[in-house]
């Protein structure tokens, strides 16, 4: 963290003040003897790992006496977790889905993100470019803010995860727990015997199952028979997943979206004239062959969206890596000061009310450069070289995300 020392002191001490009241609201890992942990310290900024706990008191006493801004623990399980990890003793890993806002493209980014050239300080919204426009150079600071759209563009795909491993895996809701990162993003971590010792290639052909890696539409049920037919709503696997994205499509349709598929211009005044029989159709078996016009060429450009779009956005290497750390439950996110906290029920689940770990308290700020945010039932910003009071819990935000100074 790039902090002034009175930021920087602010943060830490407020850290500290969170672990000293709230440290028994870290529960322990399964067989916490078994795991590594890891920390990044907030004062010395540095990576502190290969650290074993025997029980969960002592990993409480470590977080209250250490305050690290970030605090991780292994989805592994092993002999000897202190060792180095070549000598450590694998003996298996949870499955763990990490669904981030990062990997998912949103309009609004372009609104609260920033990048700033590490080489010349030239600065600009949205993704960083490839290359510096000024100087050329390819090293940026960036900074991507949590907002309403893109953590309910993850929490989406969090659910469609979710509908998967139960669904089409067989996990039941005991064997999955859901959390909220802290910052961008949804945790799905599966504790299951089932899979413990599977190999990062076998968690590959999981990635790859929820990402479609290679799926033809042929093989699920589209194709030319008497009469065109596809795979239905009720249908089970991919084949069921299918005919929801293509359902989901039709309803959705306009000329501008299909023409971006591929269809030509016959196949696209053909749909929207018949739109509504072909939603009516699915009531029976599907828009397959209920209209002419549209063939098999057509059709497979339409389901081979809806295959798409039903796909699962994760980030593939925290799912094939069998070393992973992982933050811990209830502690806080040194870009936000929230906290990552376990979901009962993600559709209803709001981060930025339940997140929250500072309810008390004012602090003023002078903001240099900030979007809007909303924290509780609260909106704040944008502001731009601005000396303002806030509640804790959004003053610690905007330090953390390195976007004000204390002002004593």
């Amino acid at each position: 963290m790039k902090l002034f020392s009175s930021a920087l002191n602010f943060v830490r001490n407020k850290f500290a003040e969170y672990y000293q009241k709230n440290s028994s609201l870290v529960q322990s890992p399964t067989s916490i003897e078994r795991r590594e942990f890891g920390f990044l310290l907030l004062k010395e900024r540095m990576m502190v790992r290969h650290k074993g706990f025997r029980s969960v008191d002592d990993l409480r006493s470590f977080l209250k006496t250490t305050v690290p801004s970030h605090a991780y623990y292994s989805s592994a399980y092993y002999e000897e977790p202190e060792k180095e990890m070549g000598e450590k003793g694998w003996l298996g890993a949870d499955l763990i889905f990490d669904i981030d806002a990062d990997h998912i493209p949103t309009p609004c980014a372009k609104v609260h993100d920033r990048w700033i050239c590490s080489n010349c300080g030239d600065a600009g919204k949205g993704e960083a470019p490839g290359k510096c426009p000024s100087c050329k150079q390819q090293k940026f600071d960036e900074k991507a803010w949590p907002c309403e759209v893109c953590l309910e563009s993850a929490k989406t795909e969090a659910m469609k995860l979710l509908d998967v491993l139960t669904k089409d895996f067989g996990f039941s809701s005991r064997e999955l727990r859901v959390s909220f990162s802290g910052h961008r993003g949804y945790h799905v971590n599966v504790e299951s015997g089932e899979i413990r010792t599977l190999d990062s290639m076998a968690r590959k052909e999981i990635v790859d199952y929820l990402l479609g890696i290679g799926l033809e539409t042929r093989f699920h049920g589209l194709e030319e028979r008497r009469v065109l037919g596809g795979p239905d709503l009720h249908d089970s696997g991919w084949r069921g997943r299918i005919a929801k994205g293509t359902y989901e499509l039709l309803v959705d349709a306009s000329p501008a979206q299909l023409g971006k598929i591929g269809l030509g211009k016959k196949d696209i005044e053909t749909i929207m004239q018949y739109k509504e029989t072909l939603l009516e159709s699915w009531k029976a078996e599907g828009p397959w062959g209920t209209i002419k016009g549209v063939g098999l060429k057509g059709w497979k450009k339409i389901a081979q969206y809806g295959a798409e779009k039903q796909s699962v956005n994760i980030d593939t290497v925290v799912t094939t890596d069998i070393h992973r750390l992982i933050r811990l439950s209830n502690t806080l996110h040194g870009k936000t000061g929230l906290k990552k906290v376990d979901v009962t029920s993600i559709e209803d689940f709001d981060p930025f009310k339940e997140a929250v770990a500072f309810k008390e308290g004012t602090v003023t700020l002078l903001v240099s450069d900030a979007p809007q945010f909303r924290l509780g039932d609260e909106i704040y910003g944008p502001y731009q070289e601005q000396r303002v009071e806030l509640p804790t819990a959004a003053a610690l935000f905007l330090l953390c995300k390195e976007a004000a100074q204390v002002v004593s």
